[in-house]
């Protein structure tokens, strides 16, 4: 039987459950770490009748403690008693000068210090107050996250959109430059444009002949290009042509808090300007195919190391699993995607996609998903939820010929639990212990094929030890011999089922080389993409 001390909590804690929804819905509307503090006090406070309530923020745990709210001036002298650490606390004081202290660790590695003092009635903090403090920090906890997912998405789309503006500005200014038959033109147009960019400040230009400077230029006009040289953050790049250097250099990448240094974007988009000079100055003395061959090689070339930045370089150490994958383009630049992301909570994101067609608009399909990927799987929002808003950005990224088939499983190392979804992709592979074979189907359409609002229907399932899943692209299965015989899944399902090695790196190894076997001399007609999983 319930006691009438827990019927009276229980009573008391039912009365504030409209308290806690709408503490919510106002914590959830902040636009700041400060706001969303100084909410959180003006809640508590009137919830349990606070007096001295002191609220501080810390960034990571080498930062300093800054003040969201503080009654007390002296609790500053109280953040000494608290010690860091990954799990939540609240600790009962004897102390005078307050009662309660609480750390609030957070999932990206900050964290809510609070002091509680005297209540306003004089009374004890009763077990029921901790219980309704404890709530109220849980609902601090959620809406801090939300706070921190519309800020990453936030930042999401303004990159995506970003992107797109430096795309099409880089388009343009290839087109003006080629259209120049003036060399100091071209070269004064491409330097301003790389300053306008990647939001330098200055830019330099100068061409060497060995160690001797020939020309230079400067952007903006009258820029001191000893300064320029001497910045804290500088990127540069160089071309030679017909025994000449030409150097550019840019300085202190410009931001709302000063001077930053330049990312792999920027650095990207002066490969490209430096590469359009050159293009410009060679067309004045080869002729125009041998040019746009050239450019296409160099393009690709560089799409290609682009794309394999995209791919991890080893396989994660996931505690229990043996873990291997491969990708093996038919083309310089393919349309396959696999990754394996360690997310912020110790789970693992097992992805595997296809673009249809392959060349540079493929890839550029794989590096805008790859950049979804990253940002909405640390929002922590729900499988479904994350593949129906990749599926409306990759339709409106996207012609309508080119779309995505995709399957991720979310791995839990613990429990071995599974959260999958498959977005029109080939039907992944589980086989048990027991050498019984599961097919995972489960999910919706492609990623970009319709923008309609379609579902996408979730699995939860749980690999066991002992159990192995296999990851693949449609290139496994359809690899052709010189008869355009296809390898088939019936093939490529009996030699999962068949073959099952202690190393999963040896499995991969081995199904590709009997692909090999099969296709013999025959061009691989498609990516080869794999993904292959023990747990031991």
């Amino acid at each position: 039987m319930t006691s009438k001390f827990q019927q009276n909590i229980i009573s008391k804690l039912s009365l504030q459950v409209a308290s806690f929804q709408e503490g919510f819905k106002i914590l959830a509307k902040a636009s700041s770490i400060r706001e969303l503090g100084r909410n959180f006090n003006h809640i508590l406070r009137g919830s349990i009748l606070v007096v001295d309530l002191n609220l501080f923020y810390k960034n990571n745990k080498n930062s300093n403690w800054e003040e969201i709210y503080v009654y007390n001036k002296k609790s500053k002298d109280y953040l000494k008693d608290l010690a860091i650490s990954e799990n939540f606390s609240l600790i009962a004081a004897k102390r005078k000068s307050y009662k309660i202290r609480i750390l609030l660790p957070l999932n990206d590695g900050s964290y809510f210090g609070l002091f509680l003092g005297k209540k306003l009635d004089g009374k004890s903090y009763s077990e029921l107050d901790r219980i309704i403090i404890q709530i109220f920090l849980q609902l601090l906890d959620n809406a801090y996250q939300a706070f921190i997912s519309r800020q990453k998405e936030k930042q999401l789309i303004f990159s995506l959109n970003n992107r797109v503006v430096q795309l099409n500005s880089l388009i343009d200014t290839g087109i003006e430059i080629s259209k120049l038959n003036n060399k100091k033109m071209l070269m004064e147009l491409a330097l301003e444009r790389s300053v306008s960019l990647t939001n330098a400040s200055a830019g330099l230009l100068r061409i060497f002949n060995n160690n001797r400077v020939l020309f230079q230029i400067e952007f903006p006009g009258g820029s001191n290009p000893k300064e320029i040289l001497s910045s804290e953050f500088q990127i540069e790049r160089e071309v030679e042509y017909r025994g000449l250097r030409y150097l550019v250099t840019l300085a202190n990448k410009e931001s709302r808090s000063g001077y930053v240094p330049f990312d792999e974007t920027d650095e990207i988009l002066l490969e490209a300007f430096a590469r359009q000079v050159l293009n410009a100055m060679e067309n004045e003395f080869l002729h125009k195919e041998a040019i746009e061959k050239k450019s296409i090689e160099k393009e690709l070339s560089l799409a290609g190391e682009i794309q394999k930045k995209l791919l991890p370089n080893k396989m994660p150490d996931i505690k229990g699993y043996d873990l291997a994958g491969i990708n093996i383009p038919s083309k310089e630049v393919g349309g396959d995607y696999y990754q394996i992301i360690k997310l912020s909570n110790g789970r693992f994101a097992l992805v595997i996609a296809d673009v249809a067609g392959k060349g540079v608009p493929a890839s550029l399909l794989v590096s805008t998903l790859d950049a979804c990927l990253e940002a909405y799987l640390e929002m922590q929002i729900a499988l479904s939820e994350m593949a129906k808003k990749i599926n409306s950005l990759i339709y409106k990224a996207s012609p309508p010929d080119k779309f995505i088939t995709f399957f991720i499983a979310v791995l839990t190392p613990k429990t071995g639990e599974l959260d999958v979804i498959n977005a029109g992709h080939n039907p992944v592979l589980l086989l048990r212990k027991n050498n019984k074979l599961e097919k995972i189907k489960a999910g919706g359409v492609a990623l970009g094929m319709f923008d309609m609002g379609l579902p996408f229907d979730g699995e939860k399932l749980k690999i066991n030890i002992g159990d192995r899943l296999f990851l693949y692209t449609d290139g496994i299965p359809e690899a052709m011999n010189r008869r355009e015989e296809e390898y088939s899944d019936e093939r490529m399902e009996k030699f999962f089922k068949s073959k099952c090695p202690k190393k999963s790196e040896t499995f991969i190894k081995n199904i590709v080389n009997d692909i090999k076997i099969f296709t013999g001399n025959t061009p691989q007609s498609d990516d080869i993409t794999a993904l292959y999983l023990i747990r031991k």
